[in-house]
C-alpha cells in the first residue's frame, strides 16, 4: 500500500477533523440515504462500499440493514481509523479494509451490492475504468452497483467549485466521461442514470448498473 497516490477523504490530512461536521452540515447523510433506498438491500446480502472515507456511508447501510453484511474499503489509513472508532462507540459491526479501488482483495463474486459515494471524481482519468472493472469483477453474477456522484456540468459552480478548491486542491475534478459510459467499457450490463438531486454542493447523479448474470446452461440434447 505504500508509495501510491490517493486523495484523502478530506482532500488534505489536516482536514480530516473538519470532514464528518463539514459532510453533516452539507447534507450529506441524505445523500447516502437516497444511495441506500435505491440499493434495496435485502437481508443477507454482503455489500461492498468503495471509497468509505470515514466510514459514514457503510455505518448507515448497517444501522439501515442489520441482517446484511457491510465491508467498507478505503486506501487512507487515517480515515479508516475513525470508521473503527465510531463503530466501536455505535456498536455497528462493519469490516473496513485498507485497499485500492481499482485493486480490490476479495474474490471473483463476492458481493451482492457495491456502493459509491462521491468518490469516483478522485480518481484519475486512467484509473476510473479499472475500478470500476475491479467492481464487475467482485459483483456476484446479477449483483449491482449503485454510485453517486458530482454532476460534470455543476462541478466548477457554485459553493461546490468553492469547496472542491479548499479541499481537493488541484486533484477535485468531476467525471468528463458520462458514468454508463465509463461503466460499460468496465463490462457493467444495464449502465444508466436514475435520479438526480440538487444540493448546495451542486448537482448529485446516481448511477446503476448490474453485473451480467451467467450464461443459461445449454439444454440438454
Amino acid at each position: 500500500m505504500t508509495g501510491r497516490h490517493f486523495v484523502p477523504a478530506a482532500g488534505r490530512d489536516w482536514l480530516l477533523p473538519l470532514y464528518d461536521p463539514l459532510t453533516t452540515l452539507l447534507g450529506v447523510r441524505r445523500f447516502h440515504r437516497h444511495l441506500l433506498e435505491q440499493a434495496e438491500i435485502a437481508a443477507g446480502s454482503r455489500v461492498l462500499d468503495v471509497g468509505c472515507g470515514t466510514g459514514n456511508l457503510s455505518l448507515l447501510a448497517k444501522r439501515l440493514h442489520p441482517a446484511a453484511d457491510v465491508t467498507g474499503i478505503d486506501p487512507d489509513p487515517k480515515a479508516l481509523a475513525r470508521a473503527h472508532r465510531k463503530a466501536r462507540r455505535g456498536g455497528v459491526v462493519v469490516q473496513f479494509d485498507l485497499a485500492y479501488a481499482e485493486q480490490l482483495p476479495f474474490p471473483d463474486g463476492s458481493f451482492d451490492r457495491v456502493l459509491s459515494a462521491l468518490m469516483l471524481h478522485h480518481l484519475d482519468a486512467d484509473a476510473k475504468v479499472p475500478a470500476l472493472r475491479e467492481v464487475c469483477r467482485v459483483l456476484k453474477p446479477g449483483g449491482s452497483l449503485h454510485l453517486a456522484d458530482f454532476d460534470a456540468g455543476g462541478h466548477a459552480r457554485g459553493l461546490h467549485g468553492f469547496l472542491a478548491s479548499l479541499l481537493h486542491a488541484r486533484h477535485a475534478r468531476a467525471v468528463r466521461s458520462p458514468v454508463p459510459d465509463l461503466m460499460q467499457d468496465a463490462g457493467l450490463a444495464h449502465a444508466e442514470e436514475v435520479a438526480r438531486r440538487i444540493s448546495v454542493m451542486g448537482p448529485i447523479a446516481y448511477y446503476r448498473a448490474v453485473r451480467s448474470p451467467s450464461p443459461a446452461p445449454a439444454a440438454a440434447r
